[in-house]
């Protein structure tokens, strides 16, 4: 072969394999030549050692295709490789080098900017949510976080880049919800929830302190209300009436009352389910959604177990005692939950609430000012003050923590009360004076006959 031209490379025909054409023209640049494919593309290359000896490495690179590049600039451009690699350079792979360098480099202004975009705060909450919450959270806790973001945090916050957020602005969001101190704690501990994820996968520079850091929450007041034997029997009375009978409800004197019920007709009912779930709220101690999302496969009434697979803390077995065994024994089974909901498209789902029921309870036992979590609180105040023992008690309620059950601490004083009883009355008896209250009678409680 003689020295490539226009017109060499231009004739050149395809054949059945791709092969090359070399420059036998000019010994200053052995190793130039044309690669032919099949398909009749024609692409300069050169081919040579990197270095001398035996050891040197042979390489074969291309230069560009036919069209783009003449062929006196690609016989130059072989020419500069081949002499730099007699000298050891490697030409191509310093300016990959320099090309990758730079590649990386626009990418990491390219990710800055887009980080400079993406860090406001209103999109690293939805990130948030989106990659953390939804993911490893329960349902309920979502829609917790959810509420709590949009509607507290982000009016004030959202627009800005979340790296700018100060001390400043959190404790102005705070204070600004002083008149509800446990949502202006919630929102404190979600931001600080949202940094400590961001800077969990490094999402925000280094450097970047939370904006919660050393700032100080409001004190909160416990909404705890226990209740009184006096109100467990109106409300156990009240269950069995709404049940039943019903209550009385009174036409809106304001409207049409021509056409309303008779008296005896205007009565309001609460189904059985509802009040099977009532009675288990209070003689278990379980919570709402514990009792409202059973399902019979976790019902050992053999046992007397509830298996729970899944609770606010975790997998749980409640301790079923006579009267919540009693209840589910009076249950019938309609399909996978105890007490069924209404579900979409077919669907077996969990009864969602029990709202309206409540209210009604409440009303016909003239009872104001209690949760169906109070139900909760009361079977632990029932247990601490009877003196079981916060361990005990906390083990029946699934605390994990025993600071949890602390809360019940100052009901939990049957043993100090009869210290204080006995000292008082020994102080008094070498005093010679008399017991206020002199110390009850105590009555064995006889068993039955064998």
């Amino acid at each position: 072969m003689g020295k490539l031209t226009k017109k060499v490379v231009e004739t050149a025909l395809a054949r059945e394999k791709a092969y090359f054409l070399w420059d036998a023209g000019d010994a200053s640049v052995k190793g130039f030549g044309v690669n032919i494919t099949p398909g009749g593309k024609r692409t300069f290359v050169a081919q040579f050692r990197i270095g001398s000896g035996r050891a040197a490495k042979s390489k074969r690179v291309s230069i560009g295709g036919f069209g783009t590049w003449t062929v006196e600039q690609a016989r130059e451009r072989a020419r500069e490789l081949i002499r730099e690699a007699e000298k050891g350079i490697d030409r191509q792979a310093v300016e990959q080098a320099a090309q990758d360098t730079l590649k990386a480099a626009s990418a990491a202004a390219d990710k800055e900017r887009r980080l400079s975009r993406d860090l406001r705060f209103n999109r690293l909450a939805a990130r948030f949510m989106r990659e953390h919450v939804r993911v490893k959270r329960k349902p309920n806790t979502v829609d917790f976080y959810r509420h709590v973001i949009a509607a507290h945090i982000l009016p004030s916050l959202g627009r800005k880049d979340a790296r700018e957020i100060s001390r400043q602005d959190v404790a102005k969001l705070h204070n600004s919800l002083a008149g509800t101190p446990a949502m202006a704690n919630r929102v404190m501990t979600v931001l600080s929830a949202i940094y400590g994820w961001a800077e969990g996968i490094d999402l925000l520079p280094e450097g970047v302190r939370k904006p919660t850091f050393k700032l100080e929450k409001f004190r909160e007041h416990a909404k705890e209300r226990f209740l009184s034997v006096d109100e467990l029997e109106r409300l156990g009375a009240a269950i069995r009436q709404c049940e039943t009978s019903g209550v009385a409800w009174q036409p809106n004197p304001a409207g049409k009352t021509k056409h309303a019920p008779k008296a005896e007709n205007r009565m309001t009912r609460i189904d059985p389910d509802a009040a099977a779930a009532l009675r288990l709220l209070i003689f278990t101690g379980a919570r709402l959604r514990e009792i409202l999302n059973l399902e019979w496969e976790f019902v050992d009434l053999e046992r007397g177990l509830l298996r729970l697979r899944d609770s606010k803390t975790g997998p749980k077995t409640i301790l079923l005692n006579p009267p919540a065994r009693a209840v589910l024994a009076g249950l019938e089974r309609r399909g996978k939950f105890l007490f069924p909901g209404e579900g979409k498209d077919g669907k077996e789902q969990p009864r969602s609430d029990l709202k309206r029921p409540w209210k009604l309870v409440c009303k016909a036992a003239g009872i104001e000012g209690v949760r169906l979590h109070d139900l909760r609180h009361s079977f632990a105040s029932v247990g601490a003050g009877d003196g079981h023992g916060l361990l005990i008690v906390g083990k029946l309620l699934g605390h994990t923590q025993a600071s949890t059950t602390q809360r019940y601490a100052h009901l939990d004083a049957d043993p100090l009360r009869k210290a204080s009883d006995a000292i008082a009355n020994k102080i008094a008896a070498a005093m010679g004076e008399a017991s206020a209250a002199p110390e009850a009678e105590v009555i064995p409680i006889r068993r039955n006959a064998e």
